[in-house]
């Protein structure tokens, strides 16, 4: 018998939630929502955006597909499944401005259908490779006549002040994010600018203001808080507002933009072109021997082995990687060739953990997905010698990842290697091509090696089924 699974992101809405049976995907309508979701089947909005690959799309079905569940519900549709689910704390800044962009869109095209969204939340946007996609149908309902933005609060705090942060001060945004599920206030963003930044019209009326709205927010009382509910917003005000904001944010850019340390790896790398090809062979050949549906990428830097593993075969990758610069990059390519990779940031060392209420609101790194395979190329170095991370843990973490997989080892002699050490004392008496094959054949079965440098970096596939 099929398990019927709550969905533990899913319960703060009282309008219906999302479960899931044997990996499909379902939503339910409650009587709270069913004459908005009523309201919507009568319009073409679903459809429209829909085909415009904007929404994930949605098929009614039988209520009796979830038998009896602890809710009054009214309507069950099935959502097409994500192929992994990601969080803003783990998108780059171009991510992270793709669905801004989409969710101001879609904000506009569903005031044109008489329709509203009740809030802004980023969580609502989902990524099929570098393509930005809306999930939640529950925050689409009827338009009310002069009704205020009742999202803009939370627009600001989960899209446009972590993408301010990195475009005003060059900070990026995913820690303070994973830190603050909900985003960064305008309190705490207003006390970091300059008193030149602060006269910028688009910074009173987007951070300026609603700060200094929140402050008085908490001294008022409850009768002067119920009338700022209450106020009044023109239609076209609406939606000169949400373009103007589509505008400002369409042209932010992140304020560091010099070199990163990783950000130019793939044009600056020691391999001879003859080294290269033989690298991208192996990642060939392993792919093509798997053809994995979910392949993770660790190290992904700018995506260049990924392509290679998606020509091969692979379904769908997903990518991470620590430097900005590089994740840019990766995602600039995704988007351009519409390939089906999704490029996140990740600490290797400090993953993404389970989070939010009762810590299962926003699951872990490896609690989301299982991968049929992986690559991990010019990393474990960075987990063993970067963090001091002993060998045998972090070829546990890494095998521990997918069933098979390519790890490449990074001989100490190696210039990268060198570069790191260069300001810190070598303890890594054990780091060294003997004692890593011998802990990886402890772990799994040594399928293949290959040394593919003239520094003796090699490729090693495991297989520890």
């Amino acid at each position: 018998m099929s398990t019927i699974a709550a969905d533990a992101s899913s319960f703060r809405d009282p309008a219906g939630h999302v479960y899931q049976i044997d990996g499909r995907v379902f939503r339910t309508i409650t009587s709270r929502a069913a004459s908005d979701y009523e309201f919507l089947r009568q319009t073409d909005f679903l459809l429209d955006i829909s085909e415009r690959g904007w929404f994930v799309g949605a098929s009614e079905i039988d209520p009796s597909v979830l038998g009896t569940v602890d809710e009054e519900v009214r309507y069950v549709v099935e959502h097409p499944r994500i192929p992994f689910v990601s969080y803003p704390y783990e998108w780059s800044f171009p991510a992270l401005k793709a669905a801004a962009l989409l969710h101001l869109d879609l904000h506009l095209e569903a005031l044109q259908h008489n329709v509203n969204l009740c809030d802004a939340s980023a969580y609502n946007v989902q990524f099929v490779g570098a393509r930005p996609i809306f999930i939640d149908m529950l925050s689409m309902r009827r338009y009310r006549e002069g009704e205020f933005w009742l999202g803009h609060r939370q627009f600001c705090e989960q899209f446009l002040n972590p993408l301010l942060l990195r475009a005003y001060f060059g900070v990026p945004h995913n820690a303070w994010y994973r830190g603050n599920l909900e985003g960064i206030t305008a309190i705490d963003l207003s006390r970091m600018l300059s008193l030149r930044q602060k006269l910028s019209w688009n910074i009173i009326t987007q951070v300026v203001l609603p700060a200094r709205l929140q402050r008085t927010a908490i001294v008022k009382r409850p009768d002067d808080l119920k009338k700022l509910k209450q106020r009044r917003l023109p239609l076209p005000a609406f939606r000169g507002m949400l373009t103007q904001l589509r505008g400002w944010i369409s042209k932010l850019e992140p304020a560091d933009t010099s070199k990163t340390v990783w950000g130019d790896y793939d044009r600056t790398h020691s391999y001879s072109s003859d080294e290269a090809v033989a690298k991208h062979t192996f990642i060939d050949d392993f792919v093509s021997r798997v053809k994995p549906a979910l392949l993770w990428d660790l190290g992904c830097n700018t995506g260049e082995y990924t392509e290679t593993a998606l020509d091969a075969g692979a379904r769908y990758v997903v990518g991470f990687d620590f430097d900005q610069g590089a994740l840019q990059a990766a995602f600039a390519r995704a988007k351009t060739k519409d390939l089906n990779f999704l490029p996140l940031y990740l600490d290797a060392a400090n993953p993404s953990p389970d989070q939010g209420w009762h810590l299962a609101e926003r699951s872990g790194f490896q609690s989301r997905a299982t991968a049929d395979a992986m690559i991990a190329l010019a990393f474990e170095h960075h987990l063993a010698i970067g963090r001091n991370i002993p060998m045998g843990k972090a070829i546990d973490w890494l095998i521990g990842l997918a069933p098979t997989g390519v790890i490449e080892f990074v001989q100490k002699s190696d210039p990268t290697v060198q570069e790191m050490l260069t300001l810190r004392e070598d303890i890594f008496d054990d780091y060294n091509e003997e004692n890593f094959s011998s802990l990886l054949q402890q772990r799994a079965r040594i399928v293949k090696s290959e040394t593919v440098s003239a520094t003796g970096r090699k490729l090693f596939c495991y297989d520890r089924a």
